[in-house]
């Protein structure tokens, strides 16, 4: 009628079996529970498969992989996605070229309008070599260090004496012109930099893959300009000039696509908005130099 213990799952009447190994003989740890308790908010749990959100279980004030102290504000931080940072970085870009055309622009026309500045500049020619000398110095320097051009403001300082003196240089370079063609130098290289800039941002050709092909053409024209300085001839500097303006055509849309980014193979960091602004400036320096050759040997 009734079951043993055994049965109805009580204890075992011989009692349980010791351990294997025994009881340890210090016996178990003493003191309870920690004095201060167990923390309020309980433990942080466990992460579950999928989406989890930036800096999960790390404590405050941890900044994590994607960022690091001392960035630039519009590239630090979870607000900004890679959408927004582009086109911050891209209108960046082109405010500082803005202002770099401007102040090119103010240099050309008072050497080319203004008969006394002129004239200043053909009899004191060492004012061209001091400004060749500080526009290879800052070019150089930019070019090879990298902290230069991404610190403020010493970038700015560098690019702007930069600026400075290519555009003294320029406009010692259209004062040899006439007005008139300067003028119409400047118009058509505005025309040709929209016209290729357009089709920089549209196209689906991607130009960031032409960079050896680049630097092969630019030694090519380097060598031909060589020889073209002992070869004069009108015929001679019109082909040097065509292909000129040819290659920094072609340099403009290479250096617009990677600033670009998206879908193209190379990009430049957003933190190299002054070297952007600086290739993009040279690129169309160089474009204008050899449009205003042409014009100038056609009239010739």
């Amino acid at each position: 009628m009734f079951q043993s213990n055994d049965q109805q799952g009580g204890y075992p009447q011989g009692g349980y079996p010791p351990p294997a190994g025994g009881y340890p003989q210090a016996g178990y740890p003493q003191g309870g529970y920690p004095q201060g308790g167990y923390p309020q908010g309980g433990y942080v749990p466990p992460p579950q498969p999928g989406f989890q959100p930036a800096g999960y279980g790390e404590p405050t004030g941890y900044v994590g992989q994607g960022g690091s102290f001392g960035e630039d504000a519009d590239v630090k931080g979870f607000d900004f996605n890679e959408q927004s940072i582009r086109k911050s970085f891209i209108r960046k870009v082109y405010g500082i070229l803005m202002c770099q055309l401007l102040v090119t622009l103010a240099f050309i026309t008072l050497f080319v309008y203004h008969t006394p500045t002129k004239l200043w500049v053909q009899r004191n020619t060492y004012m061209f070599w001091i400004a060749f000398a500080v526009v290879l110095f800052c070019l150089i320097t930019m070019a090879c260090c990298g902290n230069v051009r991404r610190q403020s403001p010493l970038n700015f300082i560098f690019l702007g004496l930069f600026t400075v003196a290519e555009s003294f240089l320029l406009g010692v370079t259209s004062s040899m012109y006439e007005s008139d063609a300067v003028m119409m130098a400047v118009g058509v290289t505005a025309a040709v930099c929209l016209a290729l800039t357009l089709f920089a941002f549209q196209t689906r050709w991607d130009f960031t893959v032409m960079g050896g092909v680049l630097l092969c053409a630019t030694v090519v024209l380097l060598l031909f300009g060589i020889v073209a300085i002992f070869v004069p001839g009108k015929t001679v500097t019109l082909v040097y000039a065509s292909l000129g303006a040819l290659l920094f055509s072609f340099y403009l849309i290479y250096d617009t696509q990677l600033m670009m980014g998206g879908k193209h193979k190379y990009t430049l960091s957003p933190e190299e908005y002054v070297f952007a602004a600086l290739n993009l400036y040279l690129d169309i320096i160089n474009l204008f130099i050899y449009i205003l050759t042409i014009i100038g040997a056609a009239r010739d």
